[in-house]
Formats: structure tokens, sequence, C-alpha cells
């Protein structure tokens, strides 16, 4: 029989070790890798091919929202179960427009952590009482989109990439060198994103990325 693999991607090692814990202790499933980092968390996803993926939201480097989208791109069987902290209305939204099947917090029981996994192993959707709550009340109040993105300011996958890490700190070249780009496609990025959201200063594009959950505050 063959195994379910799993990929665990949190930055806390402790949490890994918790989810770790609850896998290994299912009969026929394995962890195949552990990232720390959104964009470590897509490299292996594309080389190791896991059943599942374990995404936390709030990740180094590339969010986990981004890396969700990039690995069911790349790798539209594999399944990403979203394991978070935060719950608001719009993160949900989010969460399952960027391929993930499946959203639970991290202060849900450990039932429902193998409940969510058994589920996806077999392509179905999972979520707690609570998300739930939370998507029948946007389902009735009509909601399809965030107020504050419209279409034509939506970002691409690669100006989110350069939003999370200008505002993580990092300079034009340190962003280039991340990227492997030139530092004029950088700041011919950076000036389209800022036109685009109609931002004024840097602090706007920061407050931007906290309030949309592309970094943490």
């Amino acid at each position: 029989m063959q195994k379910i693999r799993v990929l665990i991607a949190d930055d806390h090692q402790v949490m890994r070790r918790g989810i770790r814990a609850v896998v290994e202790l299912l009969p026929g499933w394995e962890v195949c890798g552990e990232a720390s980092t959104g964009r470590d968390a897509v490299d292996m996803a594309e080389r190791l091919l896991p059943e599942i993926v374990v995404m936390d939201v709030t990740m180094p480097e590339l969010n986990g929202l981004e890396a969700t989208r990039q690995i069911k791109k790349d790798a539209p069987s594999t399944e990403v179960l979203m394991f978070t902290g935060l719950e608001t209305e719009e993160l949900v939204r989010q969460v399952f427009e960027a391929g993930a099947r499946s959203y639970i917090l991290k202060t849900d029981g450990r039932e429902h952590l193998e409940a969510a996994l058994r589920a996806l192993a077999e392509h179905k959707p999972y979520f707690t009482t609570k998300i739930g709550e939370i998507l029948f009340a946007r389902f009735l109040q009509g909601k399809t989109r965030p107020d504050e993105e419209t279409t034509e300011g939506r970002l691409t996958d690669r100006e989110r990439e350069i939003v999370q890490l200008l505002a993580e700190g990092g300079s034009n070249k340190e962003v280039a060198d991340r990227l492997g780009i030139s530092v004029k496609t950088v700041e011919t990025h950076r000036a389209a994103i800022m036109k685009k959201l109609k931002f004024k200063s840097f602090s706007d594009l920061v407050r931007y990325a906290i309030r949309n959950h592309i970094i943490s505050a």
C-alpha cells in the first residue's frame, strides 16, 4: 500500500514537530519533508510531490497564500491544508481562492487536524464549524471580492512576491538577488505596484502587506 506523504510548512519548529507527531501516528502516512519558509515549501512541493501540504499563512520570504497559489499551479493534485491562528473573513476567502481545500485553526483540537488530513487524502474539503460560519455569513452577504482590491488593482504573483520581500525590509538589490532578476526590474515592479494600489509612501505598502496577511505585524 502506497504511503500518503505530507509536507509540513511552518516557520516554528515546535509547531512542525507537533504536526509531525500527529501525521506519524496515522497508519500508512509519513512526513516527506519540512519547510520553514514559503519559498522552501514551493521548491520542496515541486520536487517531492506530496499528497498533502500543511501550510501556515504567515511564512517568511513567501507567505502561505502565495506559496499555495504556486504549489497548486505546479502540482494541481497536491492538496493544501491551511493550518493557522488567523481567522478573519477576508483571509478565509483568500485561502480558498488560493487553492487550499481545508482551513483549520491552531486552536482547534487534534481530532480536527486528523479529520482534515483524512478528508484531503480523498480530495474532499474540510473546515471546522467556526470557518463554516464565516463562509456562510459571507455567502449570505453576497460578497465575492474584497472592497479594497478592485479587479484593476489586484497584484500579479510576482508583484505579491516583491511586496512581501520589500515589506520584510529587503532592499531593491536584495529582492533582485532573491528572485534572480535585475534591480531595474524590481524598481519597475515597485513603481507599478505603488501606482496600481495608489500608494504615496513605502509605509502605505507595509500597512497593505500587514492588512492582507502578506507579512505579520
